[in-house]
């Protein structure tokens, strides 16, 4: 097999003693906290640069970093910057958690198709919201695969930042970076099948194939034994369960489960999203999608909370307490234990978003499919399964091509193209209103959308 340039360059870098991890979107407040405390927790000798197009957003993430590191007194050297290229060089890993526009366009991309009926809970994959998002997050995210390759073409390069689908198969055509997607879904999933089931998380060994945030366990074991015939004998129970039991326990994802054979990640948050033909104006089991299911409004607080809590103990006189750590969480899509898994070669398995190269025969060529994938020295080998049985396939069809489409229009800045793949998702009920929605969302997005020439001559 070839080697490429990439993968020497990693080879090189392997026998290097110290690792330099350069984390992109240091501002977010979900994961860089989280990310710090595995490094800290770790004991990895390394160095840790923080990057952030904002700079308040900046001096928070690197004076709550550093504080965590001082009073853990962990081995990390840590340089902080509002320029990305600052700090690349010599990066051996490079992680992007990147939200171009914040909470506060994130908002946007829901509140706005609420006007034309349209109720997301979450807006950030699939719908009208995940392609306004997709517009703003490829560009951006194709200008970090590019600065990567030309200043630390050897690190490993990982994406958080969703629409992951989208995001990763931007990059991956305009750049040809061999970007890796990793989210917790895929892992969350399996923690509550195996609470389903009653038994213990590390009992449980599943096979799960798809896109992100529709990813379909097919295998479900308890040690040698299948799961399987166990969990469909709970999903008829569940399905004759009285409704307002049923209603809190993921009823979409279950009916799915009994129909096509095979159980979706992310739940019904994520899952619902993927099938909006079956919740006409937000319509939920006697709820409503965004409001009083998976609220919207509750997710965005959380957020904002957060955020306020990190800068509050970044700026702080006092110092952290000794029990911190108790008090936050680890960042859960498990970088710093595949990084070691990676250095050590260790061979584990994990679900990533990578190219589809025939790990899943019945998928598209390239497109980005979220399967199991086996650590390597050079990254990640995914794992060759089976065809997925042709009604699960035939729930992704479109999905994918619908990602092509949202990856041209971010690349091309073609209003047309966006219009195309709010048709393909389904949510809208006429192509006039796909085309009112996406001149409204390219308004309201307009200075994150420089690729589209038609908001310049407005």
């Amino acid at each position: 097999m070839r080697t490429t340039a990439c993968e020497a360059a990693r080879k090189e870098q392997n026998f290097r003693m110290k690792e330099k991890i350069v984390l992109i979107g240091a501002g977010s407040a979900m994961f860089t906290r989280g990310l710090v405390r595995d490094l800290i927790e770790a004991r990895w000798e390394l160095d840790l640069a923080l990057a952030d197009t904002d700079p308040a957003a900046i001096v928070v993430a690197e004076r709550l970093s550093r504080r965590m590191i001082e009073t853990y007194n962990a081995p990390i050297a840590l340089s902080a910057s509002t320029d990305r290229r600052d700090v690349l060089a010599n990066a051996t890993a490079v992680i992007c958690t990147i939200g171009v526009g914040g909470r506060r366009a994130w908002e946007q991309d829901v509140f706005i198709p609420r006007k034309y009926g349209i109720y997301q809970p979450v807006g950030d994959t699939v719908m009208p919201g995940g392609a306004s998002r997709a517009l703003r997050m490829i560009p951006a995210m194709v200008a970090i695969a590019r600065d990567v390759l030309d200043l630390a073409p050897g690190a490993l390069l990982f994406n958080y930042g969703n629409p992951m689908a989208p995001v990763c198969r931007g990059v991956h055509k305009a750049t040809g970076a061999d970007v890796v997607g990793l989210c917790h879904g895929v892992f969350f999933t399996g923690h509550y099948l195996a609470s389903q089931l009653g038994c213990k998380t590390h009992d449980l060994t599943c096979t799960a194939a798809g896109m992100n945030h529709l990813t379909w366990f097919t295998e479900v074991r308890i040690g040698a034994n299948d799961a399987m015939p166990a969990l469909r004998e709970l999903a008829k129970s569940k399905l004759l369960a009285e409704h307002e039991r049923f209603i809190n326990d993921n009823p979409f994802s279950w009916q799915l489960f009994d129909l096509f054979g095979a159980f979706p990640a992310v739940l019904d948050r994520h899952v619902s999203e993927f099938f909006p033909q079956f919740f006409a104006c937000g319509e939920y089991y006697g709820k409503t999608l965004g409001i009083d299911a998976y609220s919207f409004e509750d997710c965005i607080a959380y957020g904002d909370e957060l955020y306020q809590q990190m800068s509050a103990h970044a700026l702080s006189p006092e110092p952290l307490r000794g029990d911190y750590f108790d008090c936050i969480g680890g960042e859960h899509e498990q970088a710093v234990e595949i990084l070691k898994s990676i250095r050590g070669n260790g061979e584990r398995v994990y679900s990533v978003s990578l190219p589809n190269r025939g790990q899943v025969p019945n998928l598209p060529h390239d497109a980005p499919v979220e399967s199991p994938a086996i650590t390597t020295a050079n990254g990640f080998r995914p794992i060759m399964l089976p065809p997925l049985p042709a009604g699960v396939a035939g729930t992704l069809a479109t999905r994918f091509a619908w990602v092509e489409t949202i990856v041209e229009a971010a690349l091309e800045g073609s209003r047309d193209k966006f219009i195309q793949a709010l048709v393909l998702d389904g949510a809208v009920d006429s192509i006039d209103t796909a085309a009112k929605l996406a001149d409204e969302l390219l308004a309201a997005q307009a200075e994150y959308l420089p690729q589209f020439e038609c908001l310049r001559k407005q």
